[in-house]
């Protein structure tokens, strides 16, 4: 398959001291920091969209999978959590797949859903660059 580029812009929103506005090909959402963490609390903060990214690239790739083996996927929820302890993150999926699969389906759809692109990428980690903008 070949490279994806994508591209996501983060700016301020003016909601509170850490309120960001992030956009990607015409979607855009809050991100923000907990009243806790001295945030103004007007969106998810960024280890909540990193669980996001895990737990939606998770479904969509268990989808994927049991749509084109024409398996009764009737619905799948994915919840992920996320500890950092001091020295590196823990994520921790749980997959609820709900429809009249069989044993064998169910244990092949959780083996598949260790593919998803992003569970690939925060498993074997990834080149990060930072560069002056402008």
């Amino acid at each position: 398959m070949a490279a994806k580029t994508r591209i996501v812009t983060v700016s301020d929103s003016g909601r509170g001291p850490y309120g960001l506005t992030a956009a990607a090909r015409g979607h855009t959402w809050p991100v923000d920091e907990p009243a806790e963490g001295g945030g103004a609390d007007s969106g998810p903060e960024p280890f909540e969209l990193l669980c996001a990214a895990l737990g939606g690239c998770t479904a969509i790739t268990v989808r994927m999978y049991a749509a084109r083996k024409g398996w009764p996927l009737e619905r799948i929820v994915v919840t992920v959590t996320y500890d950092k302890p001091a020295d590196r993150g823990r994520f921790a999926i749980a997959i609820a797949l709900e429809g009249p699969l069989d044993p064998a389906q169910r244990d092949r759809l959780l083996a598949i859903a260790e593919r998803c692109p992003v569970h690939q990428t925060l498993a074997h980690g990834a080149e990060i660059v930072t560069t002056r903008a402008g």
